[in-house]
């Protein structure tokens, strides 16, 4: 089975509010790339990736009379994919919801989110006082059965760290520090989540766009750890730890060469800006499932960036790079319930 996670730059504005793909020369919001470009790339993309499930960040808006799984649905079936059916969770307040497109021929997937103790609500207490801190993006909760096996996912877009709207130093530093203790809350309360499944003997994948990652900016020397060490279980005994390769390595070498699953052009001089913000964790029986990960970065994959055409679709699609996860689950595996 291989599943993926992917942040499709603002894919909810290259559809109209009846939910059709908009193939025009009108702009996208990928400078210099029209939408019907970015719509081609991205169908490019995604057919290549020939996913069973990916989860879809940033996917189209559901709210009004727009509607993501109407619009996912018809841009699988315009693109020719075999993950064309689609499903959203918990709605999201910023035209950017989380969901799952997935092949129905070869999964079946559920959003199933469990109570929690540890984290039973989307909004979460943090820092002191009655402060209140929520999900502006409702993690999406998963149950896939596949090959007579059954997992949990959770599919993750967690706080930007990024400053906007700073209007000088201090004011930057500000809410630099604010968005950091936003982002750990999240990831704390997602780490309770994982408790949750670990203690139930789920096998667990966790995937998504986590905005952040070991060293990425110096707030996190005020915090004393990142929030992917949170989400991982850095602390914990080794069979209650996820695992991600990539993560793995940014840890264990973080004055080394880092891979990157996203590129961005940062002012003042626009210069290009490469980061790791994009994993997929599993719990530590999946890693007996002989795993396999592949970021989809057209500068560091030498198969893919000999391919002219995905490496120019990936290029005009998202300015992130997808991450895939194989698993063989065709033996025996516990079902999670």
């Amino acid at each position: 089975m291989r599943l993926a996670t992917w942040n499709v730059a603002w894919f909810d504005r290259l559809f109209d509010d009846a939910g059709q793909p908009r193939h025009d020369g009108g702009d996208s919001a990928r400078h210099g790339i029209t939408r019907a470009a970015q719509l081609d790339g991205i169908a490019r993309v995604m057919r290549a990736l020939d996913a069973d499930g990916i989860v879809v960040v940033e996917a189209p808006d559901t709210g009004g009379r727009r509607d993501g799984v109407r619009a996912l649905e018809r841009f699988a079936a315009e693109a020719g994919l075999r993950a064309r059916e689609a499903l959203i969770g918990f709605r999201s307040h910023t035209q950017q919801e989380i969901a799952f497109l997935f092949d129905p021929d070869r999964i079946a997937a559920r959003h199933d989110p469990r109570n929690s103790a540890r984290a039973p609500r989307f909004d979460l207490h943090a820092g002191e006082g009655e402060t209140r801190i929520t999900w502006s993006k409702p993690p999406l909760e998963l149950v896939i059965e596949a090959e007579g096996a059954a997992l949990r996912l959770i599919g993750v877009h967690a706080k930007s760290k990024a400053p906007h709207g700073a209007d000088d130093a201090r004011d930057l530093h500000r809410i630099a520090v604010e968005n950091r203790r936003k982002q750990l809350a999240q990831c704390g309360w997602l780490r309770g989540r994982i408790e949750d499944h670990l203690d139930a003997g789920d096998s667990l994948v966790v995937m998504g766009d986590f905005n952040d990652g070991p060293g990425l900016d110096a707030q996190e020397r005020l915090f004393g750890r990142s929030g992917i060490e949170i989400v991982l279980g850095e602390d914990a005994a080794p069979e209650r730890r996820l695992f991600d390769p990539h993560a793995r390595l940014a840890l264990a070498h973080p004055v080394a060469a880092q891979p990157a699953t996203a590129r961005f052009a940062v002012p003042p001089d626009w210069r290009i800006l490469s980061a790791l913000l994009d994993y997929a964790m599993i719990s530590s029986d999946l890693c007996a499932r002989r795993p396999l990960w592949r970021i989809w970065h057209p500068f560091d994959d030498p198969e893919i960036y000999g391919d002219a055409d995905l490496r120019e679709a990936l290029l005009a699609a998202s300015d992130h790079f997808p991450v895939t996860l194989d698993l063989d689950l065709t033996g025996k595996g516990r079902v999670a319930t």
